[in-house]
């Protein structure tokens, strides 16, 4: 049962979604990996929506030049914990959210501790070994994955549910070269909403719309496509055939 301050202040979304579905969104547990231009819008929306239980975690803290695209930061923030920061506003703005912000980075000996009993897992990272590391806990642990990465004027999402679609490393088997590219701060923020709004579905029982297939954004023209994804049974992380060929 919703409180009446619930009830105020979701009244514009529950026609949507149901009071079931806000009771659904307030009983989740998502963790975002990433504090950062991918992480920050996506957080603020998700807290908005009222998701339930919010776990952050990041090592970084906030510098100038990240505040074109890390929307939950700001000059005042400059020197501290960007986890802290995000935590501090997202707080603000929903206090009915739990907000856990971690300051550490992804490790391989960490990631299983960290994933376990999220219902949903947010790559908002910048590089593919943190990245991959993140995709072998989502398998491991059965927990659904939305990835999200920018360039430019352009960027990418696909969600893997681990056993139904593929995996990060069926998708990108080798990482692309390392490198710092020029970001855009609107494309950051449209690819986090893009996972925000995956988010929300899968958190309500709706289909995924980047299951099973690469969401492409261009800026330069606003324009989507998707490629159809499959599974490789040969994949190192979730390839059905992996266990015969070791």
């Amino acid at each position: 049962m919703l409180s009446g301050t619930e009830s105020e202040r979701y009244l514009r979304q529950i026609p949507l979604i149901g009071e079931e579905g806000q009771e659904k969104l307030r009983g989740a547990k998502i963790l975002i990996v990433g504090a950062g231009g991918l992480g920050t819008p996506a957080a603020l929306y998700l807290a908005a929506a009222g998701v339930g239980q919010i776990r952050i975690i990041d090592p970084d803290r906030v510098d100038r030049t990240n505040l074109n695209r890390q929307i939950l930061h700001t000059e005042k923030d400059i020197g501290r914990p960007k986890v802290h920061s995000a935590a501090e506003k997202l707080r603000a703005l929903n206090p009915e959210v739990e907000i856990e912000p971690i300051e550490d980075a992804l490790r391989e000996e960490n990631s299983d501790p960290l994933v376990r009993g999220m219902d949903l897992l947010l790559d908002a990272l910048d590089n593919f070994q943190a990245r991959y590391i993140l995709n072998r806990a989502a398998v491991s642990c059965g927990i659904p994955l939305i990835h999200a990465a920018v360039n430019g004027l352009s960027g990418q999402m696909t969600t893997v549910i681990p056993g139904k679609t593929p995996c990060l490393e069926c998708i990108f088997p080798h990482p692309p070269p390392a490198a710092r590219p020029p970001v855009l701060g609107i494309t950051a923020g449209m690819l986090g909403l893009l996972q925000a709004g995956e988010a929300l579905r899968l958190l309500l029982s709706q289909n995924a719309v980047a299951a099973n297939r690469l969401l492409v954004w261009d800026g330069r023209e606003a324009s989507l496509e998707y490629i159809p994804m499959d599974r490789d049974p040969c994949c190192r992380v979730c390839g059905v055939e992996r266990g015969s060929s070791e």
